[in-house]
């Protein structure tokens, strides 16, 4: 069909140029291509229109469509609004108008496709201020008529002039013969369909049940009728149309080409640096079945020969030492229980337990400490080297060297062909009697000097590098771990040095003969003597906040360089078996404080997470800086300050795979952190049905972590399945689990440590699911981690967004209440004075209508009754 034509607006008097029709779903007019390179459209909001005056009819109109607006103005709004302004597509024309004020047009027809446009010349303004005279008299008689207007011209009838083609159609035509027409309308008048349907004799008259089935897998569930071949319907092609063309000839030689295609496909279809026999292997030699994500009972520790009411505090796997696992114990009891049975716990004395295998019910060592110990870590360059934090704010040091050979000696004497087997009680009474081995610390700081309170975490700085009382990084050649930072409830976080500080050097000859002549018990090693009783923080860290006198009370902390000490069991294995080969131990003999020409490392990040009691999770710098006024240090202020849980936080881990990944538990829920946004957490559960307790990542799979809960459940979060709630729970024992710590037994299988609060350590098997990852988790969760920054990047802008839409909003609606109550005096006075008269004459009626007065009909006067 052909386009309606439109219909043309009649055109006014005075306009020597017809409007344009506009049609719809048309590109914008080209200004230059229309011969105006010096007018420019644009679109105007309101808000706009309110700012410039330039409101469409009442400051433009069709009398005065045009506004002079000045240029300083405009640049004025793109300042203000920037890229908002409705300005900013012209605003390089703006830029370089030469004069001062610009003038724009109104375009009420939209001649050029916008509401406005600006005339960007001289030469254009004064072109349409001041427009040319109008043509001769002559010319103003003549009829309008626009050369693009369609006249309809009605078609006339002509007679039909055959020139054969429909010669050529008839011949092209299928015709079918009568003979076969009638035959085939004679077969369908007497064909018909048949169906027999039968059934058993014993299903008669018994009920039917319909029910949907999948036809495909059913057998005999559907009949299908095919179409069988018609000879007088079946035609035979005689002729065909074929185009043909002469083409040069071609000859195909190669030089082996063949082999080398068979190998390019080959490279394309699999990986030949796959090592096919490796895959296997693990395919067949997993433990367990695929499907199974249950954790399975390995082996369980109960020391029951301390028969006392205590619960197991840490958990730390041996480094080294397969299959050797090191607990620590406290009693029990509230602050005013201890306090109440004081002297009593003086009696009793506070261990550090290593469990073997080999042994589930005698402790291979046991740790002497002179408190209870509430955290403790392996040394990372000898893990004989054992550092904890008492609860009366002391660190311990211990020193199993003259030992290691006995730890070594139970793991090479077990039997790994053979199973373990479990003898009952009374069979394992007779080697009770051996005796225990108990071993004394090396050395205990200065209790005046140190914390005041019970330290909740304690971590070694990795080998890499060193810190001074400034906080400033410096590089460690010693290439050792001599470094520990710690934290406790009393606000406060510490930094300590195992190594004797220069000072001592300069003490009298007097108080050097006084140390020589004490005697040093010949089971206690002299590795770290000189910190005994004098040790001393290198700095200590005060989290103040800010306008009050009070400071956040830390529970855990995570370093950035955490997740060097994952890897480093390679090295520790290395390191003790050089000292076993004979060479000297390093931290026997340990040189003075940090030296003076040791190389500052400048790009080293001073930052770390911490944990509060309070539920807070606090991203700060352990530099210290100095007060200008007083000139004494001071801490830097936190960088970032979120209150995400609800109790407090007793879990700050780095992940594994991930340097910037950061997992923090405490109160019911979990949050998952990364390092440099400052927006909030990228993950945060909702409340658990019972408390968090503790928690750990996964040693192998970037997306799995472990929650421990106070009712004895674990809870086994897989962000690859589920990231709003745990992927299943499992109930381990019957009361609150205290500590969770996951170990790579092997290559194959993997165990995990779970204590409970009534002082047993339960050791499980993890499944084939959860310990091996897919061939592309770890990209699938970086990924993930990575759209939860872009989500929450989104919501800080959307947030700034509304904010400003807001403001807007609520100007508008300041003016508009100014405008409302902005009256002038006449009009306020005479407002009044209507209401008043209003009041006097129902006032006057009511009276009447009550009787207490008369109005005389001759006159105005009123007479009181």
């Amino acid at each position: 069909m052909a386009p309606k034509p439109q219909r043309k607006k009649p055109l006014k008097r005075g306009k020597t140029k017809p409007t344009l029709p506009v049609r719809e779903e048309e590109e914008p007019l080209n200004m230059e291509s229309m011969g105006h390179p010096e007018i420019y459209p644009l679109v105007l909001t309101t808000m706009t229109q309110e700012i410039f005056d330039c409101r469409v009819d009442e400051d433009v109109t069709d009398d005065q469509p045009y506004k002079l607006i000045r240029k300083e103005d405009i640049l004025a709004d793109f300042e203000h609004r920037a890229a908002v302004s409705d300005f900013y597509p012209v605003k390089k024309i703006v830029q370089e108008y030469p004069g001062d004020e610009l003038l724009l047009v109104y375009d009420k027809d939209f001649k050029y496709g916008l509401n406005f446009y600006l005339i960007g010349t001289e030469e254009g303004k004064e072109s349409y201020l001041n427009p040319p005279e109008a043509p001769e008299e002559q010319e103003e008689y003549k009829e309008y008529i626009p050369e693009d207007i369609y006249i309809y011209k009605p078609p006339v009838s002509k007679p039909w002039v055959s020139l054969g083609s429909e010669k050529e159609i008839e011949e092209e035509s299928v015709k079918e013969s009568t003979k076969q027409t009638k035959d085939h309308c004679l077969r369908w008048m007497f064909w018909k369909v048949t169906y027999m349907i039968s059934r058993k004799r014993s299903d008669f008259g018994a009920s039917v049940k319909f029910s949907d089935q999948n036809a495909s897998t059913v057998k005999d569930a559907y009949i299908e009728c095919t179409a069988y071949p018609d000879k007088n319907f079946t035609l035979k092609q005689l002729e065909r149309d074929v185009g043909m063309q002469a083409v040069p000839q071609i000859r195909d030689t190669s030089t082996q080409t063949r082999c080398v295609e068979i190998a390019l496909q080959q490279n394309e279809i699999m990986n030949t640096f796959v090592d096919d026999w490796k895959s296997l292997a693990e395919e067949e030699g997993t433990f367990g079945d695929k499907t199974d994500t249950h954790l399975k009972e390995y082996q369980s520790f109960t020391d029951l020969h301390n028969l006392a009411e205590k619960m197991i505090t840490c958990i730390c796997w041996h480094p080294v030492v397969c299959g050797l696992i090191a607990v620590s114990v406290a009693v029990r009891l509230s602050f005013e229980e201890r306090v109440h049975f004081s002297g009593k716990l003086l009696l009793q004395p506070s261990l550090i337990l290593f469990w073997s295998f080999s042994d589930p019910i005698h402790p291979q060592l046991m740790l002497e400490s002179p408190d209870d110990i509430f955290c403790f870590k392996f040394c990372p360059s000898d893990p004989n080297i054992i550092a904890g934090g008492c609860m009366n704010g002391q660190i311990v040091m211990w020193d199993i060297t003259a030992h290691a050979d006995r730890i070594e000696n139970i793991k090479a004497g077990g039997n790994r062909s053979k199973k373990v087997t479990l003898k009952p009680m009374f069979l394992l009474e007779p080697d009770s009697n051996k005796e225990a081995m108990y071993i004394r610390q090396c050395a205990v700081s200065s209790i005046e000097n140190g914390h005041r309170k019970v330290i909740t975490d304690i971590h070694w700085l990795p080998d890499t590098f060193e810190i001074n009382r400034l906080g400033s990084v410096f590089e460690n050649r010693s290439g050792i771990s001599c470094q520990l930072v710690t934290c406790s409830a009393d606000c406060t976080i510490c930094f300590w040095d195992i190594r004797p500080q220069k000072a001592l050097s300069s003490q009298p000859p007097a108080e050097k003969k006084k140390e020589e002549s004490i005697e040093i018990p010949f089971d206690l090693p002299s590795t770290f003597l000189h910190l005994d009783l004098s040790w001393k923080p290198l700095s200590k860290i005060r989290l103040s906040k800010g306008e009050t006198t009070l400071d956040h009370c830390p529970t855990k902390l995570s370093l950035g360089e955490d997740n060097l000490l994952y890897k480093a069991q390679d090295k520790i294995l290395a390191q003790s078996k050089a000292v076993k080969a004979g060479e000297m131990n390093p931290y026997q003999n340990l040189e003075g404080g940090l030296a003076n020409h040791l190389k500052p490392i400048d790009d080293f990040c001073t930052k770390f997470f911490v944990g509060t009691e309070e539920g807070e999770v606090i991203y700060t710098d352990w530099k210290m800086e100095r007060d200008p006024e007083t000139g004494r240090l001071m801490t830097k202020k936190p960088v970032s300050l979120y209150s995400v849980h609800d109790g407090a936080v007793h879990t700050v881990q780095r992940s594994p795979f991930y340097e910037d990944i950061i997992l923090t538990i405490g109160g019911w829920n979990v949050a998952i952190w990364k390092e440099g946004v400052t927006t909030g957490p990228l993950l945060q559960s909702s409340c658990a049905p019972k408390r968090y307790t503790s928690g750990h990542w996964s040693l192998t799979r970037p997306g799995l972590f472990y929650v421990g809960r106070e009712d004895g459940s674990i809870d086994i979060w897989d962000l690859l399945e589920k990231t709003h709630e745990p992927a299943q729970s499992q109930n381990i024992c019957i009361t609150a689990i205290t500590c969770v710590k996951p170990w790579a037994f092997s290559a194959k299988q993997q165990l995990i440590a779970i204590a409970d609060y009534y002082g047993t350590l339960h050791i499980l098997e993890i499944p084939w699911t959860l310990s091996h990852p897919s061939s592309n988790e770890a990209s699938s969760i970086s990924h993930y981690f990575e759209r939860e920054v872009k989500h929450l990047e989104y919501v800080e802008q959307r947030k700034k967004i509304r904010e400003q839409e807001k403001k807007e909003m609520d100007l508008e609606l300041e003016k508009k209440k100014i405008k409302t109550y902005q009256k002038s005096k006449e009009r306020l006075e005479t407002e009044l004075k209507a209401d008043y008269d209003d009041y006097l004459e129902l006032e006057k009626s009511t009276l009447v209508r009550l009787g207490l007065i008369k109005v005389e009909e001759t006159g105005s006067h009123v007479e009181m009754m």
